[in-house]
């Protein structure tokens, strides 16, 4: 965007620290670049070249009036008084859920390493215990679970994992160790 683009009272897309976010400009900063506020937060900051702007904002029509009305300011109130709370309850962006189509239900979401654990030593009944290695050769063979970048050693991932829970959650574990190496759900 070019600087004689811009206008006082407009609102644009603008860089602000690490994101792309809403501002309306509120005039000329007295070193150069636009004093303006973030819509999103309702924080004052300082635009200082034109090229952190983006394209103008697109706001519904409501939106905009309120947006503008707010820009200007009430009888007996200076252009910082203004009611800019009401401009960002205008503008603010609702999140969108996500759905997998018309009205289906979303796959579910693949079995991390320990959930896929989990798993399989409910498969064996919680009845033999199994060594790391031995549940990651099961779940990637059933197919519950397999390393997204072809993970080198995926047991000791598991290993530090389970012990990380145990010595978490202690009683409340879902696992608990039998011997060394050996783990088995902890059903108390």
């Amino acid at each position: 965007m070019k600087k004689n683009e811009v206008r006082v009272g407009g609102v644009y897309q603008a860089k602000v620290g690490n994101k792309v976010v809403p501002v309306r400009i509120d005039g000329e900063h007295v070193h150069g670049g636009w004093n303006a506020t973030n819509l999103e937060t309702n924080k004052k900051v300082r635009i200082k070249s034109a090229q952190s702007l983006r394209a103008p904002e697109t706001l519904p029509a409501e939106a905009a009036n309120v947006a503008t009305v707010a820009a200007t300011p009430a009888e007996g109130t200076t252009g910082a008084e203004a009611a800019p709370v009401a401009a960002h309850a205008a503008t603010k962006r609702e999140k969108r859920v996500k759905t997998a189509g018309d009205g289906e239900a979303k796959p579910d979401k693949p079995l991390g390493i320990v959930g896929a654990a989990i798993r399989i030593l409910q498969d064996h009944r919680n009845q033999t215990p199994m060594s790391c290695g031995e549940l990651v050769t099961e779940m990637q063979t059933k197919g519950y679970w397999q390393p997204r970048k072809g993970g080198k050693t995926p047991a000791n991932t598991l290993y530090s994992a389970i012990l990380r829970e145990i010595n978490t959650k202690a009683e409340a574990s879902r696992f608990r160790k039998t011997e060394r190496g050996k783990f088995l759900l902890n059903n108390a």
